[in-house]
């Protein structure tokens, strides 16, 4: 597939690793999307993206993700591995220690959880 990609746009940059290896190419960006991620992380390892995607963003930068708003955890559907949500309290706290804050959340009609976080 990274091949297929590379064939098709040859000057985008491609790296296929875990986000936690990831250097996110050395760059910064606007905003960043982390739709059915997080949960699937370790709580520490969640803990630790989120201060990473915040050296990334600049002040202004924006962090969509995705998670249950409550404490939980259960079985993945899809990888069968037991996903993990902080609840929206522990991710406040952790955006907040890395100079961000939670601008709201969402619960869409399929019952998904959205969260909208800002930098300072």
């Amino acid at each position: 597939m990274v091949a297929a990609f590379r064939a098709r746009f040859p000057t985008v940059p491609v790296e296929c690793a875990a986000v936690e290896d990831s250097d996110f190419f050395g760059r910064t960006f606007d905003g960043v999307v982390a739709w059915g991620l997080f949960f699937l992380l370790d709580g520490e390892v969640q803990l630790r993206l989120i201060a990473k995607i915040a050296a990334a963003l600049p002040s202004g930068g924006r962090l969509l993700f995705t998670a249950p708003g409550q404490r939980c955890s259960w079985a993945d559907a899809m990888t069968g591995r037991t996903s993990i949500s902080l609840g929206h309290e522990a991710y406040r706290s952790a955006l907040e220690a890395e100079g961000m804050y939670l601008v709201g959340t969402h619960l869409d009609e399929g019952e998904n959880h959205y969260c909208f976080a800002h930098k300072r």
